[in-house]
């Protein structure tokens, strides 16, 4: 019986993440999806979106070498192998578990050109509150924030801590990015604070524009 446990353990992420991955994507695969004011280029950014609407950025870029960073618990090691699936690279840790280092690696991965898709309020929120990881990360390696906003017609909306969104099939989704917002490397917490609430504000108004254009008061 031990044994049986431990290897249900161990294939656990994998067969779950497995159906998961194949249910979205045929989902996700219906949707009808437009982009506004999408930037040129996504090297050296870091795109921040909500929590509860990341689903249809994440299909939307799959397969593109993004990175993403996953908590190191069970659940993140279902996330993991999805993400995986989907073609992202991903960095282990959280605030909770091997931040720091995960901080670390993130910012040389952006010094480098590379290109981060993050939820600011994630993995456990507040919903829609910029955490500070985001922010030191874009100050020490010079990346552009780039406010995302998301929605999609007709949707259900989980009633989780984040109010989860997925698109019905065949519905019609939109993406809005922001102007990018740049963290100077010699601000101070004061300031670093005031650029942490214009990203949280970008993000909301990017959103209430997404919203607006499907049709949503």
């Amino acid at each position: 019986m031990g044994k049986l446990k431990a290897k249900w353990r161990e294939k656990r992420p994998e067969i779950i993440s497995g159906g998961l991955y194949r249910f979205v994507r045929t989902l996700i695969s219906s949707v009808r999806i437009t982009e506004v004011n999408k930037p040129e280029s996504f090297d050296k950014s870091i795109c921040c979106g909500w929590h509860g609407k990341s689903v249809m950025f994440a299909f939307r870029h799959k397969n593109k070498g993004f990175y993403v960073l996953i908590s190191q618990s069970r659940d993140g090691d279902i996330q993991n192998e999805i993400f995986t699936r989907l073609g992202y690279k991903t960095i282990r840790g959280s605030t909770a578990r091997d931040g720091a280092r995960a901080a670390v690696e993130a910012i040389k991965v952006l010094r480098k050109g590379g290109t981060m898709a993050m939820t600011p309020d994630g993995p456990r929120g507040p919903s829609g509150i910029v955490q500070g990881g985001v922010m030191t990360m874009a100050q020490k390696s010079g990346a552009a924030l780039v406010p995302v906003g998301l929605s999609a017609r007709p949707r259900w909306i989980i009633p989780t801590w984040d109010n989860y969104m997925i698109p019905y099939p065949g519905a019609k989704g939109i993406i809005v990015y922001g102007e990018p917002i740049f963290v100077p490397k010699e601000a101070t917490e004061e300031e670093v604070e005031v650029i942490r609430l214009q990203l949280q504000d970008a993000i909301n108004l990017v959103e209430a524009e997404a919203d607006k254009l499907m049709g949503y008061k």
